[in-house]
């Protein structure tokens, strides 16, 4: 009959913290999944609802609404913001923002114009001018890109020319930037054939979509359960064989 050594208490311990590690990232694996699947499905859902007034809805947009909005006005020709931040491809690239002032508005609105895609030089893309009147445009207006630390401080303010570019775009900074107050979000234009821009209004998450995180959540489980039964194998006392004459 096989039995098991009794472990000592630091393998026990060893045992239980690996196992609950693994444990704990594997449902983290799983919110993931579950917090990109709700993000996909919002997406979608803003993709479909009628299109509202700007006006109407910009100053009162709860915090988890995307919704599609038409608004008019006049582009700032002269200001263009580059995110260089590549997503789409791995020829590089820039995501384009343009300041718009609404009609009969003192505030500016920033447009995300689209990725428009490099090619595989370091040099910049050709941006295609921008129309100097009155334009007419429909699009989400959702949360500005996500900020993270700069190093070196604002971008912006270092540089003299336009366009500018920056790896982190910070509302605040674009605000100040161009001495104006800005509206807390922008507006992703919708899809348009024909575009030289690449505009996608749903979050890209191609690299790493919902399947992923639970492949990934699967196997960290199966590791808490393998912590479980190395902790057996290696305590397990040997068979004893009796011989009978």
């Amino acid at each position: 009959m096989i039995g098991l050594r009794r472990p000592a208490w630091w393998a026990w311990l060893l045992t239980l913290l690996g196992a609950l590690l693994f444990l704990r990232l594997g449902a983290w694996q799983l919110d993931r999944a579950n917090e990109k699947e709700a993000i996909m499905r919002r997406y979608a859902a803003a993709d479909a609802a009628p299109t509202r007034d700007f006006a109407a809805v910009a100053e009162r947009t709860p915090d988890d609404a995307l919704p599609r909005l038409a608004v008019r006005g006049r582009y700032l020709t002269d200001r263009l913001y580059l995110l260089d931040n590549p997503r789409h491809d791995q020829r590089g690239g820039v995501e384009v923002y343009a300041p718009l002032r609404p009609k009969h508005d003192d505030r500016i609105l920033l447009v995300d114009l689209g990725f428009l895609p490099g090619d595989g030089s370091r040099r910049a893309p050709q941006l295609p001018p921008l129309s100097a009147g009155e334009v007419s445009l429909v699009g989400l207006y959702q949360p500005p890109p996500g900020v993270g630390f700069e190093m070196g401080g604002n971008a912006l303010v270092q540089q003299r020319t336009w366009p500018k570019t920056t790896v982190y775009l910070d509302l605040a900074q674009v605000a100040a930037d161009l001495r104006t107050p800005l509206y807390p979000r922008v507006l992703a234009l919708d899809p348009e054939p024909g575009s030289i821009y690449l505009r996608r209004h749903a979050m890209d998450f191609s690299v790493m979509p919902p399947s992923r995180h639970r492949a990934y959540a699967f196997q960290w489980f199966t590791f808490a359960v393998a912590a479980v039964v190395i902790l057996l194998v290696l305590h397990r006392k040997p068979r004893v064989r009796s011989d009978r004459r």
